[in-house]
Parts: structure tokens; sequence; C-alpha cells
């Protein structure tokens, strides 16, 4: 029997975990895998990043061109912004909820508080992520709109960035529906082409990837050289987790009531990019194999998927918000209680809510983020430091989990909108790697 890919993936996460744990207790076993078996790991996100963009450019293009009605592109992303700010706000009173009933930065010990600022408060990341937060800052209210309208589109392609290439792509395909279809046709048969070639990168690449999670997990597992710090920090964390849970668990409520689809048929056929999402941290990364699984798994029409996903990428980090929001209120518990007001709370709503829209789909930018929400309830700038110490330890781990929540909320608001535009097919057809590979042997 066949064995399905997503228990493949499982299967090499959990024998990364546990080499991973083997390599922490043998002399030399940390350097073995950061010069052995991490570089695998590298290569398959490098491989996931390269198509990501040519992608994003060939599905949009081709299903923008094939509505062949420009009022359909209005009402398909009002659409989808709409239900990308209602789950985001959801996440995010979510995490609030949570983390103001259990209060897990109550009582903390004040050696615990002293042990981890010693350990961490001038670590380089922390330090590199208060100097990102810093430079957004800095840039002015309306740089998140500015950064959307490319200047070159060949350095937007070259630097993946994800906004100046949707947008770049819209353009593009409204500009096919304004001319005619003839002159129109060699260009989006070009697209088409490019989209299928793409999506049998995908299926090629997919057939490393359970080795590729064997090397990701077990390089993660020798990352965490502290348990005593991790276990101190554990309910702050079980606090995230559970709410990323309840976030998982909206979704399939969502996928039942509105798309009449079986909640558990959803999770079989997404798993792969979940897990996938949980090894990498990287919504962007994931994002070919997300494509793939919505389109020819969960039967997402091509035209909603490229043009949902991709936006869904870069504005849509529910599991980050709903983090951002446990973080912030966890860490004015610990240092700062005279903070911990109703005002507050509803401009960290706020502004976690516009935060996940400009948060980048890469690893730990939610930290990055969550320096901008505590600034905007008027953190004291000096405690900035301790406050990101005192989840620093724990953040890869959670970064891991949020990953997953944010690949689950685009798939199924790709689902919402594929449904309500008529555009959600009963019985998809998966494509295989092989499936013209008889003709050329």
């Amino acid at each position: 029997m066949k064995l399905a890919l997503h228990w493949k993936i499982i299967i090499g996460m959990i024998l990364g975990i546990i080499f991973g744990f083997i390599m922490n207790s043998v002399d030399g076993g940390r350097n073995f895998v950061s010069d052995w078996i991490a570089p695998f790991g590298k290569i398959f996100i490098n491989l996931l990043k390269l198509i990501a963009v040519p992608l994003i450019l060939a599905s949009l293009i081709k299903g923008i061109s094939d509505l062949k009605d420009i009022s359909k592109i209005k009402k398909m992303g009002l659409r989808t912004i709409l239900i990308y700010v209602g789950t985001t706000v959801v996440a995010i009173v979510i995490g609030l909820t949570i983390v103001n009933t259990i209060k897990p930065g109550t009582g903390m010990p004040q050696d615990t508080i002293e042990k981890i600022k010693m350990k961490y408060e001038n670590d380089a990341g922390v330090s590199d992520k208060l100097m990102k937060a810093s430079a957004q800052n800095d840039a002015g209210p309306l740089q998140a709109l500015v950064d959307i309208f490319p200047s070159n589109i060949f350095t937007a392609l070259g630097e993946a960035k994800m906004l100046q290439v949707i947008f770049f792509a819209l353009f593009v395909g409204i500009c096919l529906l304004l001319i005619s279809e003839k002159k129109a046709k060699p260009l989006v048969d070009f697209f088409d082409s490019l989209n299928e070639v793409v999506m049998k990168m995908v299926d090629l690449i997919m057939l490393f990837a359970p080795y590729a999670v064997f090397a990701l997990m077990a390089n993660v597992i020798i990352a965490f050289d502290d348990t005593e710090i991790l276990l101190k920090l554990l309910t702050y964390a079980l606090c995230v987790v559970f709410g990323l849970a309840l976030m998982i668990g909206f979704y399939l409520i969502l996928i039942k009531v509105y798309t009449k689809k079986s909640p558990l048929w959803f999770l079989n056929k997404l798993s792969p990019a979940q897990l996938l999402a949980f090894s990498t941290s990287s919504s962007a990364a994931t994002l070919p194999v997300t494509m793939e699984r919505v389109e020819e798994h969960l039967g997402v029409d091509k035209e909603v998927a490229g043009f949902v996903l991709p936006v869904g990428a870069t504005v849509n980090m529910d599991g980050t918000s709903l983090y951002q929001g446990i973080a912030a209120v966890f860490i004015m518990q610990v240092i700062w209680p005279e903070g911990l007001t109703f005002t507050n709370q509803l401009i960290i709503i706020a502004t976690a809510l516009l935060a996940s829209i400009g948060s980048a789909a890469v690893p730990s930018a939610g930290m990055v983020m969550l320096v901008i929400v505590l600034e905007s309830i008027g953190f004291p700038a000096e405690l900035l430091p301790i406050g990101l110490a005192l989840i620093f330890a724990v953040d890869r781990p959670l970064d891991m989990c949020r990953t997953v929540v944010n690949v689950t909320g685009d798939a199924t608001v790709s689902m919402m909108v594929a449904k309500s535009l008529g555009k959600l097919h009963d019985n998809p057809k998966p494509k295989e790697w092989d499936d013209n590979y008889e003709a050329v042997k």
C-alpha cells in the first residue's frame, strides 16, 4: 500500500525530533547536525521560495484574465479582505480572552525574570527585532501603502516582495481584460503554461519533503539549550497553543457550516501544507504547497486560489495576531501591570490587526510586530528588551505553531470565497509528478 504524503512527513518529523535529542546528548552532535543535516532543510526551503514568486505571478495573471469581467475582481477582492479582517479580529479576541483569564504572567518568580533577562536581554536576535521594529516605525504611517507599488518589477521579483508582485500581477491581469482577446491570448497562454510547469515543480519538490522535514526538525531541537527556562515559560506557551487550537476549531466550524464540507476531510487534504508550515515557520515558503493542496485536493478554482492565497500569505496572519495579543498582555503582567487597562487592550486589538497586514511571511516576523504593538500602548522603551527576552526562548516553537494557523486560515478563506462565487468543485482531480512520465521516459 502506498503511504500518503502527510504520513511520510509525520514520520520524517518524528524521526528528526528523536535524532535531534540524541545528537543533543552526544559530544559534537550539535555541530554534526548544523554542518551535515541542517543544510538539506535549507535547500528544501530555498526550492519552495524559488517557485513561490513565479507561481503567484502566473496563477494570478491567468486567474484574473479568466474572469472575463472586471466587476468579478472587485467582488472577489472585497470578500477576501473582509473575511480576512473578520478572522483576524476573532483571533486577537480569543488570545486576549485566554491571557486575561489564565494570567500566565502573574506571580512569576523574580529570580526567573532575572535569569531570563541576563540570558536574552542582549541577545543578537532580540536586538535585531528591536532594530527592525524601529525602522518600520520611522518609515511613516503610509509607508505600508507606498511599499505595495513597485518602482522596478524585476527588483520586486528578485527580492520576493509579495505585495508588489501581487499588485503587478493584478495590474497585468486587468490590462489583459482591457485589450482584445486575440491580442491577449499569447500572453495568457504563456502564463497558463508557466503555472502548469511550476505546479509540476511543487510535485517534484514534495518528493523530498519527508527528508527535508527530518533535517529541519533535528536542527530545531538542537537549538533548545536551556530546558529550565522553557519549563518556566510553559504556562505562557500553553496559553498560545490553546488559543491557536481554538482558532483551528473556529476554521473547522466555518468549513462545516459555510462550505458544507467535512472538517476531517479538510484537515486530511491540507495536512501536508500544515506540516510544512510547522517545519519551516514560513507562510511564504509553504505557499506553493498550500496552492497545490487547495487547488488540486480541496477543489478551489485556480482563479480564486491564485488570488486569495498569495494575498493571505501576506496580509492574513491570524496565528501571529493571536500570539501578539497573548504575548503583549503576558509581558505587561510580568513587568508592567499598571498598563493593563481596558483602553490599552482595545488599542492592542486595533494595532495587532494593522500589524498583521504588514507582517512579513517569514520566521519570527511576529516578534517584530509585537514591538510595534507594545509601543502603541506606551510601553516603556527601556523595558522593551526585557519584554522580548521574556518570550524569546519559546518564540521558535510557538512560531512553528502559529504558522500552521496562518496557512489553515488562508485555505479556509479561499474555500469560503470560492463557495460564495460558485467556484468550489466537489471532485477535484489531484495531479501526480509522473502523470506524463510514461510518454517521455
